[in-house]
């Protein structure tokens, strides 16, 4: 099944007021001078994450670390393609990183 992952990141994003989608042709998120989602050329999602929830959610997901242009983007979980399908959970997500992030000193 096809998807168009722009048009859904930016679906997302939208359920997400205290935050804004940055970036016009790689999508992304930021708050408090830290990156914290990404959607990379290859229509994959990333969100960052703390080392120890970036544990837990990669055995929880069955997925690994999110990688952009060859590189594995530190800190950052590949969110698995069968999540897109529950928008509502991923809000939960990316609020509960912006949480995080805030709280973290700015750069």
């Amino acid at each position: 099944m096809w998807i168009d992952k722009p048009t859904l990141y930016d679906a997302l994003v939208d359920k997400c007021p205290r935050f804004k989608r940055k970036g016009k042709t790689m999508p992304y998120t930021s708050a408090n001078g830290y990156m914290f989602s990404l959607l990379n050329k290859s229509g994959e999602f990333g969100i960052r994450f703390s080392k120890e929830v970036q544990e837990r959610y990669i055995k929880e997901w069955g997925t690994t670390y999110f990688k952009s242009y060859g590189a594995t983007m530190k800190g950052y979980v590949l969110v698995p393609e069968k999540m897109w399908a529950d928008l509502d959970t991923l809000v939960k997500y990316l609020n509960e990183n912006y949480d995080y992030l805030m709280s973290l000193e700015p750069k």
